[in-house]
């Protein structure tokens, strides 16, 4: 838990868009945290001590028997609270109101209408400047008497208590979502909240940057570190961040698994051995993984079975450095959000990260994960703060299984060096349109599928890949990159006549949700 700054909670219900509350906050300098409630209780509350709190929305109804709701000092803290729909019903249930069920279900765009109470200008101030607000509505059960105190100040077709304040208590509720962009006014809402409630906007990577290397410091002491490298942005930014507080202390390892791009390993090896004169041990284990992947055709069974040999080849060479104490990684807020419902909370479980979860008891290490509260793109502003170059900063994500995830069914030597030579065609084009940094992330995934094909007067019988590339702010929601069917052609052409073992060259379109960026 953060202690240096202004805190703000997020209770979540299990809504799949509460960290996307969170992303709008931190984007307008407010630090806040997600805890699930049936984590958030009295003694918690008066541990995090939140300047504000927000009642995130979920699936449940208020209704049911075992309804999820905060508890009752939430409402006794003297704080602003702001309710989003199933959060909204959660206020009204448990003060006083009425929510029912069979009223019309409501999914997408509506337009919410002032009404002639709607005199305040603090929440909603800069709103109803057209005479409406589009917003984004995903909602089955609605209010349909208020809980005392509090006033209807906005109203749409199927939601006539759309938004709702008690001025003096500070309360607010919403029906619809303000964190999704389809409420293209939804941010300054949460603006305005969070100005309401005195936050002053301290949370700046300048700031963070000095706690985290404070905080690095008091934990590890005079411990040694060393610290899982995969050549990515975020296990880079670890790295040197851990070794700006700790120096000599810190050893990294970089394995390579084998499932690395064209080049990369080579690249990550000299990048820091020579650029950023950091202790790294170079752990070829290759042959290690591509065995134990033997066979593997479940994508979470692939994650999980990388997920152990990391830890196994962490673990053997903490043993050959000798008194390591602290194993360093660079998992994300994201990582930890997607990857288990916390603490038992509500929000359903995506897939397994291969760096979440914590370590063995065996390895005996304790876990560093300085970069855990940090959103990608706040990992990209620390590493220029920390110096790291703007080339390698911006590049695109990778995951840690690597290659893996992009190689659906089983993984071969001979499918990996395939989709090696297919991906680094990709890139290459897109550098050539000058597309790199529009895109945050693309990359090929070679399909599990053979297809007929003609090349010259022959028949081929070759494997067929798929071009993914998005865009995204922080990698929790994301679009397909509307590329040209010029470039399309272009790149399936030049995929075709380079790489042996492809006749087939498809675009993915799926966006996320209801896709996830990676394949598997």
């Amino acid at each position: 838990m953060n202690t240096e700054h202004q805190r703000l909670l997020i209770v979540d219900f299990g809504s799949q868009v509460t960290q996307l509350i969170a992303r709008r906050l931190r984007e307008v300098d407010v630090y806040c945290e997600i805890h699930p409630f049936n984590a958030v209780d009295d003694a918690f509350l008066d541990r995090f001590a939140p300047r504000a709190v927000i009642l995130s929305g979920g699936p449940a109804s208020v209704l049911d028997a075992d309804a999820p709701l905060p508890p009752m000092k939430v409402y006794e803290l003297g704080v602003p609270v702001l309710g989003i729909c199933y959060g909204q019903q959660a206020m009204m249930h448990q003060l006083g109101g009425t929510v029912e069920k069979g009223h019309h279900r409501e999914f997408g765009r509506a337009f919410v209408t002032p009404t002639a109470a709607h005199t305040s200008d603090r929440i909603f101030r800069g709103l109803f400047d057209s005479g409406k607000e589009e917003v984004w509505m995903s909602h089955g059960d609605r209010v349909t008497e208020l809980a005392p105190g509090f006033t209807v100040i906005g109203t749409s077709r199927h939601a006539p208590n759309a938004i709702v304040t008690d001025e003096e208590r500070n309360f607010f509720a919403v029906q619809f979502h303000p964190e999704v962009h389809h409420t293209p006014n939804g941010r300054k809402i949460l603006q305005n909240f969070v100005r309401l409630a005195g936050f002053t906007g301290d949370w700046t990577m300048a700031a963070y940057k000095d706690e985290a290397i404070a905080r690095i410091r008091a934990q590890v002491g005079d411990g040694k570190v060393i610290c899982g490298l995969s050549g990515g942005v975020d296990s880079s930014v670890a790295a040197v961040l851990l070794h700006e507080a700790i120096g000599e202390q810190l050893t990294c390892v970089f394995v390579d698994h084998g499932l690395m791009r064209a080049g990369e390993a080579q690249e990550v090896v000299t990048l820091f051995r020579d650029h950023y004169n950091i202790p790294l041990i170079h752990a070829d284990e290759a042959d290690l993984f591509l065995g134990e992947l033997r066979g593997i055709t479940d994508p979470e069974q692939k994650r999980k079975t990388i997920g152990r040999l990391f830890i196994d080849v962490f673990q053997k060479h903490s043993d050959a450095i000798g008194g390591a104490a602290f194993l360093a990684q660079g998992t994300l807020y994201p990582d930890v959000i997607e990857s288990v419902s916390f603490s038992g909370g509500p929000s359903v479980t995506i897939k397994s990260h291969h760096n979440v979860g914590g370590l063995p008891e065996k390895m005996g290490l304790k876990l560093v994960e300085p970069l855990r509260e940090l959103f990608k793109d706040e990992v990209r502003e620390l590493g220029r703060e920390l110096g790291l170059d703007a080339r390698f900063i911006g590049r695109h994500p990778f995951p840690g299984p690597g290659l893996a995830i992009r190689c659906p069914g089983e993984v071969t030597p001979e499918k990996l060096e395939i989709l090696r030579r297919a991906d680094a065609v990709f890139i290459d084009q897109i550098r050539e349109h000058d597309l790199y940094d529009e895109i945050w992330q693309a990359f090929v995934a070679l399909l599990p599928v053979r297809t007929v094909g003609v090349m010259g007067d022959a028949r081929t019988y070759d494997y067929a890949c798929a071009l993914r590339a998005v865009t995204s702010v922080d990698g929790m929601t994301a679009d397909y990159y509307p590329f040209s069917h010029e470039f399309l052609g272009e790149t399936a052409t030049r995929i075709i006549n380079e790489v042996e073992g492809i006749n087939r060259v498809t675009y993915d379109i799926t966006s996320k949700p209801p896709g996830t960026i990676e394949w598997e």
